[in-house]
């Protein structure tokens, strides 16, 4: 876990993953499509894959308007104003397209660069190949509602088949901030020094017996690593260390945005005291996947919308104002799009074939546009983006040669973007 040098030169060094679970629908919130307002209650014109079983197949047109952000004059949706208000500092992708229309699968490719569980996620990957700058934090944190977990659970952050250790470590946005860090109250400095130094020569003794368990190695690092956070992790997330002004900006006093602004503050904080990769996931209630709006669309993206938008704004100004954003990434991403056609009578449905990504920081453009969808929204049909491809230019800002960042397992070398990706130059500054 020591730092490490890149391939080449690195534009970042950090990421902050802001996590939109369930699919954000595009064509409501980034991917503005005037023919589909003008074709509303028509069947298209061409054959629409679905994963639910209740699509109506006509055309749904977004209830929501359009306007121009910024001076770069990005048209966003009217639910997302404080993005809007941010737009000079985003590359937005609209081209986006993936592998698989089912959450679970999605979320695999989205975070590990194929459908099917059991590989590493990207924030392993980052950790595997540059290390972390702190010895007492963990390079890849997770944050998530306290209320439950997201779709997918922890395979979402697993290590796979890299080295446990590379795995995520969940910190708690609320109480204390990993389980059972604290001490017993009571216990003595010098007592429990002598206790943590006998206890790691037992387990050393005990891994020389066992050399290859890997889960071993990494348990009694994680064992170590705790003992040393207990005084850094609680002093890095305390909330209360920052202004009130600071604390208004990520939405701390509205019950409304408060958890979510809560873990995004704390996004913050852990990548200026130097962890690598933290992932922040959306609210988990009422429902593990937020965004994945099959019926009444109107008034559940208007709800998450609520809770999210000023929190993932916050983060980018306050970064900016810091000198922070230049040197990290910030991705605000789902792990699909939603059809253009009805489900129901007022929802949409998953769709592999198109979504938007947005982007700040550590050396992509900013107020730029990339690609475009067919006239519905239906499919990335200009300057097209592969997940892989994302995955290739997110490593490339690292430092990070995706082709070069390899690990041995079942007999050949794997990587994060498997054997595609490239790339993308055009959303680089």
């Amino acid at each position: 876990l020591v730092p490490r040098p890149g391939h080449t030169r690195p534009r970042a060094r950090a990421v902050i993953q802001l996590f939109q679970n369930g699919g954000p629908s595009q064509m409501d919130l980034f991917d503005e499509k005037p023919e589909l307002t003008r074709q509303h209650g028509k069947v298209p014109s061409q054959e629409i894959e679905t994963f639910q079983l209740d699509n109506n197949n006509v055309l749904l047109k977004s209830p929501y308007r359009f306007y121009e952000a910024g001076e770069c004059g990005m048209r966003l949706g009217e639910l997302i104003p404080h993005i809007s208000s941010i737009a000079d500092e985003i590359c937005l992708v609209r081209s986006m397209h993936t592998g698989h229309n089912n959450h679970p699968f999605a979320i695999n490719m989205m975070q590990t660069g194929k459908t099917f569980p059991g590989r590493p996620a990207m924030g392993s990957w980052i950790c595997y190949g540059l290390g972390t700058e702190r010895d007492d934090l963990p390079g890849y944190v997770v944050l998530r509602s306290p209320k439950g977990y997201n779709t997918s659970g922890k395979m979402v952050w697993s290590s796979g088949w890299l080295p446990a250790v590379y795995q995520g470590t969940e910190f708690n946005s609320s109480g204390d901030v990993v389980h059972y860090l604290s001490p017993r109250p009571g216990t003595k400095p010098a007592g429990r020094r002598r206790a943590l130094d006998l206890l790691a020569k037992l387990n050393r003794r005990h891994q020389k017996r066992y050399p290859l368990e890997t889960e071993l190695e990494a348990r009694i690092q994680n064992y170590e690593l705790a003992a040393r956070m207990q005084l850094a992790a609680s002093d890095v997330l305390d909330l209360k260390q920052e202004s009130k002004e600071t604390r208004a900006l990520y939405g701390l006093d509205n019950p409304v945005t408060a958890a979510y602004g809560s873990r995004v503050l704390m996004a913050r904080r852990l990548v200026e005291a130097g962890v690598r990769f933290v992932q922040v996931f959306p609210p988990a209630s009422p429902s593990s996947q937020p965004w994945d709006n099959h019926n009444n669309l109107e008034k559940q993206l208007r709800e998450i919308c609520a809770q999210v938008d000023q929190p993932s704004a916050a983060l980018i100004k306050d970064l900016k104002q810091r000198g922070m954003l230049d040197d990290v990434i910030v991705q605000w991403t789902g792990e699909f799009g939603r059809l253009p056609i009805t489900e129901n009578a007022n929802g949409r449905d998953h769709n592999r074939n198109a979504f938007s990504l947005l982007v700040a920081g550590g050396g992509f453009k900013a107020g730029y546009v990339h690609g475009a969808t067919d006239e519905v929204g239906y499919a990335a049909a200009h300057q097209r983006v592969s997940v892989a491809d994302f995955h290739a230019t997110v490593l490339s800002l690292l430092g990070i040669d995706h082709e070069r960042l390899t690990f041995r397992h079942a007999g050949r070398d794997f990587r994060l973007t498997d054997v595609s990706g490239r790339v993308v130059n055009e959303i680089i500054a």
